[in-house]
Order: structure tokens, then sequence, then C-alpha cells
């Protein structure tokens, strides 16, 4: 006697077929990959979903689950970062972790905007790197040296401490300083440094490196507009002393 139709297993095209795991790829289609050798345009939104979501499952890879879930919310990124948790891990292949990977990804992004949308202080003159410096370098019993980094209009990209050293100095290396610098795609750099001691003129050290690295930001196209010495009872500006 036949089996009856019921009972005859389905065929095997009715199966989806195993999603060959993102490693089988060509390196140049891996979302990690991919995205250290082209760069962030070249990823989709897809594949920036996958990197976050690690692995997808038995018959997805990571992209295929970040594609369906943007259709889930109709290639909204804003829909997208309006879902919880919850909702999240209605997709296949996304546990609580993955979703929480997810949403916190989104809220960084959140953040950033709202930091963004704050304006960004431009330094005009020496007052204002006093200004910005001060909260950093006020009553220390030590020196500092900090970089800023800035772009083409004068605001501030980004101020970094460099090094910190004893009482009487600190170690100012110059491939760290515009290291820091390229990093940051900086147009130009303002130094800073403190004295504790209050003693408000340059030692024939600083005065030193400040012409070895004005130099050196000649070469890189990387200007160094003042380097100011920071003490709690004033300041001195090689800008403003016609030491640059």
């Amino acid at each position: 006697m036949e089996p009856a139709d019921a009972d005859l297993p389905e065929p095997a095209a009715a199966y989806p077929p195993p999603a060959l795991g993102i490693k089988s790829w060509a390196e140049d289609d891996r979302p990690r990959e991919k995205l250290m050798a082209k760069g962030l345009a070249a990823l989709s939104n897809a594949e920036y979903l996958a990197i976050l979501l690690g692995s997808g499952t038995v018959s997805l890879s990571a992209v295929d689950v970040g594609k369906l879930i943007l259709q889930g919310v109709n290639d909204d990124l804003n829909e997208l970062a309006r879902l919880s948790i919850k909702q999240l891990c209605r997709f296949p292949g996304v546990g609580p972790a993955k979703a929480i990977s997810i949403v916190a990804a989104l809220e960084l992004g959140r953040r950033r905007k709202e930091q963004g949308a704050t304006k960004r202080t431009t330094i005009t003159c020496s007052k204002d790197i006093h200004d910005l410096v001060r909260p950093h370098l006020m009553d220390l019993p030590h020196e500092e040296f900090w970089v800023i980094s800035l772009n083409r209009a004068n605001m501030v990209m980004r101020q970094t401490g460099i090094s910190r050293g004893g009482v009487a100095g600190t170690v100012a290396d110059p491939k760290l300083i515009f290291k820091e610098a390229l990093e940051n795609l900086a147009s130009s750099i303002i130094l800073v440094h403190n004295h504790p001691s209050g003693n408000r003129q340059p030692s024939a050290a600083d005065i030193a490196l400040t012409k070895k690295l004005k130099e050196a930001g000649s070469l890189l196209d990387l200007p160094v507009l003042d380097h100011l010495i920071y003490t709690d009872n004033g300041y001195y500006s090689f800008a403003d002393e016609g030491m640059l």
C-alpha cells in the first residue's frame, strides 16, 4: 500500500537553504571588513544592523535579519528608533541581547545629534583659549600639556590632554600632538600647558618646543595658531607676544 500524500516528506526545495555564514562570504562583502576597507559610506543600513547583531539564524544571515528589521519599519530609521526591546525581539534571530545592542546604538546616535546642536566654541582670541582650558588646568599641582584641534572656522573640534608631568615640567611628544590633530582632521591647532609655579613667562625649553612644533605644523599644512601658558593668576600667549 502506497503511503498517503500527507505522510510523504516535503520536497527538499520547500525548505529554505541554510544561510552561508558571513565568514564564508568574500572578504569585501563582509560588513566589518567592508567598513575597514571602503569606509563608512560603503555600508547599507542593513549591513550596519548586521554588525550590531553579530549573527543571524540557521537560514538567515545577519544582513538578512537586518533587512527584515528595516522592512518592518519601512526602511525608516526614526521608526526603528521608536521600537522597544520587546518589539525588536519579535524579529527572527533577535533576542534581548541583540535588541539591547540596537537600542543602545540608536540612543547614542540620538545623543550625538543633541550634542551636535549645541554651538561649538569659536576661538577668536587668547582669552577664549584661557576660558576653554581653565576648568581642566585650574589649581593643578603638576604640569599638563594639551592640544586643541580646530576646524577651518576656528571652532573647537576637540581638546585633548597629551601628557602629565611633575611640578617642574612635562613631556610634549610632537608625534603624539600631530597624531591627535591628524586623526581629528583638524585644520589648525593650539598648544596649551600650565605652570603650577604661577610664573607666566616661557622657559627656554618652552620657546624651543614652540618653534619646533610650528615648523612641523607648517610642513603638515597644520598651523599652530598659539601656545598658551596657563597659570591660576593669568596667562602668556605666544601669539599675543609675537613669538609665533
